[in-house]
């Protein structure tokens, strides 16, 4: 999404604290909403306003009403009211990535709700492999949204999730992802999409708010070294496309069922992704079946004739994106071109009812057109339902469940407050507050910060050490003076929204500026346990720190939301347990150097020296890895139920009964026993109670150039001390084992699978 540029963002933040603090500025305002019968009994003679009528009904009468300039005001974000039908104007975009947001104008923070819950950033909530949590974190914010719909201050239709996989660490917005996994990411999307938008009363035509699944599709690239997302061209293989880039959207759709699906800036294979009917057409309408509408990205079909010059027209852009399946511009360009290629005979009126049945269709969904919203299932939500404490204690415990424990030396962490008579906490980050809360924040209900959490437990001394993240010269000698005479030593670096966000790529994944030689010359003189808290996006080439005995604990906390300094702090204090998991690798700086953040290739190539992307298909020196992360606590695991041989019967004349083949197509009477299962027995063999995350890969075949590795399953369970919990996988051999072609095609490789369950590893060989 584009946005309001961020600086614009961090001043609108700024303008929204002052008008906090010098009291409420704004009265109550009333949400918007079409069919007010109260105030125009005349509006009940209207089918469309009829809630005892079918919703297709009711559209197709509210589109008859209209005149073509009338559906035309309805194509894009900023609609128009009819003030004859008593529609009033809508305005679609409003976001809730990780809370409410005032990314979009579609929402404002004042009097009455002047704030919102903001969860940890996304990347950090994804280390947490907790299914539910993704779907309750949502579900949270959906009240808290539909409370600030009733107080006028926030729309219905929200932007969000961002489920891109996070394929190049340098990219800016790999933070609003859940990572580089496709089943992860998958699993997350479907879930929050499903928080956000399920009603309580079990109604599946309802919606509580609606949710949209961003960016389809391949868009992985802001700015990079001048490259911009609006021309981008991804170049990108079949085999790729469906076995990397599509899975999170095909799953979003089939199991969240969301609202909507955006597409993006860029080109894929030298078409706009908003221009291209089999991606839209085909795939999201067609073959997936969407349920709502297509929206574009914020001006999109602006850059598609402006940027990418791929029509010679605005009409012909106009004309190509709508009947390419898109039914709503966030923008302004439908408003200003749609007639004049009505006109011109490119784009028909049928085409045009189409894109707004869609959209009526999705308000119809969650209200909108049934009256004051006062008297309906949410009515009654209002200031009370946000920030509530329940709503904060969520955003601490998701930062808490989120936490990467990444190097622990003789058990370092966590530290005794009773041990500690001075600490010595340094870093730009240190005191970090708008910090934590990464990009499409918005006015958080307070903040904890990590120096504030920290003082609360044992006597501190603090010493930022840099200006600013950009650390541009470090101030060493304070920061040593306080390190040399304290019991520990927390340093709290990494980066902030000036180094890596929306429009803004990295070129360098080593700790910003002068940040490392703080570090290295703090722990130098420190004579008690240093521990290296990273806050931030992305990943950081932090081999420095790995290897340096005297720093003895690396905790990596994301961007960690409103109550990341209390999470951090509970963390090193042991009052929680560690138990994230990286969701993306962390490459060394000379990975950076040596591939092009333009290579959207996730296989290697070793004729050219392409090393691959991501733990499916690089095999080359990391930092730390996917999956990698610590407990206080050790867990001991042992098989209890896994076969080696299944076997996947043919249908008679199969071609594969008569010569050899490498891989079948997972048809579905070939399929329908094709299932086993796996069960490990964990045990806690420590001394600290803590969740545990077991994570399921399988190795396949080494045919069709399949990932050298992937995620099938994971589960999580929490054990106390000594206590047993047993983890049961039951594995679709043709869903779970199956590998995608050259040419796109899933396939089921046949020989030998090398199955990576939890920290042992069991051989299963598919037959025929």
């Amino acid at each position: 999404m584009a946005p309001l540029k961020h600086s614009l963002l961090i001043c609108l933040t700024v303008l929204c604290i002052i008008l906090l603090h010098s009291g409420p500025v704004f009265a109550q305002q009333k949400p918007v909403f079409a069919c007010d019968v109260t105030d125009n009994p005349g509006l009940k003679n209207f089918r469309f306003c009829d809630l005892s009528l079918g919703l297709k009904t009711r559209v197709d009468d509210l589109v008859s009403r209209l005149t073509l300039q009338e559906k035309i005001g309805w194509l894009v974000s900023g609609s128009e009211g009819v003030s004859r039908l008593g529609i009033p104007d809508y305005q679609w975009w409003s976001e809730a990535l990780h809370g409410v947001s005032y990314g979009g104008p579609g929402t404002k923070f004042s009097s009455p709700i002047p704030a919102a819950t903001i969860f940890p950033q996304v990347i950090l909530t994804a280390s947490t492999f907790n299914d539910s949590l993704f779907e309750t974190i949502a579900k949270v914010v959906s009240t808290e949204a539909r409370a600030m719909y009733n107080a006028g201050l926030a729309g219905l239709t929200f932007f969000s999730p961002n489920i891109n996989i996070f394929r190049d660490p340098r990219w800016g917005r790999g933070q609003e992802t859940p990572g580089e996994d496709p089943l992860l990411s998958s699993n997350y999307g479907a879930a929050y999409v499903r928080g956000l938008q399920r009603t309580d009363d079990g109604d599946e035509e309802r919606l509580k708010v609606a949710g949209c699944c961003k960016h389809y599709i391949a868009y992985d690239l802001d700015n990079w070294k001048g490259i911009q997302r609006y021309s981008f061209n991804a170049v990108v293989t079949q085999q790729d496309l469906e076995d990397t880039y599509m899975p999170p959207f095909k799953s979003c759709v089939l199991y969240g069922d969301p609202a909507s699906v955006m597409c993006s800036y860029n080109q894929v294979n030298g078409k706009p992704t908003c221009g291209n009917p089999e991606l839209l057409v085909g795939v999201v309408r067609g073959q997936w079946k969407l349920n709502g509408y297509i929206v574009s990205d914020f001006d999109s079909l602006n850059e598609m004739f402006n940027s990418q010059h791929y029509t010679k027209t605005p009409e012909e852009t106009a004309a190509l994106a709508m009947n390419s399946g898109v039914d709503l511009n966030c923008g302004s360009f439908l408003r200003n071109h749609a007639q004049a290629a009505v006109d011109r005979g490119l784009l028909s009126v049928t085409a045009i009812d189409r894109a707004v049945s869609n959209n009526f269709a999705t308000l119809m969904r969650l209200g909108f057109f049934d009256g004051d919203p006062s008297k309906q299932l949410y009515g009654n939500l209002g200031p009370e339902d946000v920030c509530t404490p329940g709503n904060q204690e969520l955003a601490l415990e998701v930062a808490r469940q989120g936490i990467v424990l990444l190097k622990n030396t003789d058990s370092s962490l966590p530290l005794s407050p009773q041990a500690i008579k001075s600490l010595a906490v340094i870093g730009p980050n240190a005191n970090a507050t708008h910090t934590m809360l990464g990009d499409y924040e918005g006015v958080p209900c307070k903040y904890t910060t990590p120096l504030q959490s920290l003082t609360a437990s044992v006597p501190t001394v603090y010493q930022p050490g840099c200006e600013d993240v950009l650390c541009g010269s470090a101030q060493v000698e304070d920061a040593k003076k306080i390190a040399s005479t304290a019991d520990a030593v927390v340093i709290i670096v990494g980066s902030d929204l000036s180094i890596e966000t929306e429009t803004v790529d990295r070129v360098n994944i080593t700790l910003p500026g002068q940040q490392q030689t703080l570090v290295t010359e703090v722990a130098e003189v420190s004579k008690g346990p240093v521990i290296l808290v990273i806050m931030s996006g992305g990943s950081m080439d932090v081999q420095f720190a790995k290897y340096n005995p005297k720093i003895t604990s690396i905790l990596w906390v994301g961007f960690p939301g409103e109550a990341g300094g209390a999470a951090i702090a509970d963390v090193i204090f042991g009052q929680y347990n560690p138990s994230g998991r990286l969701t993306m690798t962390w490459y060394p700086q000379s990975y950076v150097e040596k591939v092009e953040m333009t290579d959207m290739n996730m296989r290697p190539d070793p004729a050219r020296g392409y090393p691959g992307r991501t733990y499916r298909f690089y095999n080359g020196p990391t930092v730390f890895n996917f999956g990698d992360g610590l407990s206080y606590s050790q867990f001991n695991h042992q098989l209890v139920t896994a076969p080696t041989l299944v076997s996947i019967p043919l249908e008679e004349g199969h071609v594969c009964q008569s010569s050899t083949c490498r891989s079948i197509n997972p048809v579905e009477q070939s399929c329908k026993n094709a299932s086993i299962d796996v069960h490990l027995r964990v045990k806690n063999v420590g001394n600290y109670s803590g969740s545990h995350t077991v994570l399921l890969f399988s190795s396949p075949p080494q045919v069709h150039n399949a990932p050298r590795k992937h995620l099938i399953g994971y589960q999580k369970l929490h054990l106390t001390p000594q206590a047993e919990g047993l983890v049961r996988f039951n594995i679709d051999v043709c869903k779970h084992l199956s590998i995608v072609d050259e040419n796109g095609n899933q396939k089921v490789a046949l020989g030998e699978y090398i199955l990576h369950i939890g920290s042992l590893m069991h051989s299963l060989h598919v037959v025929i």
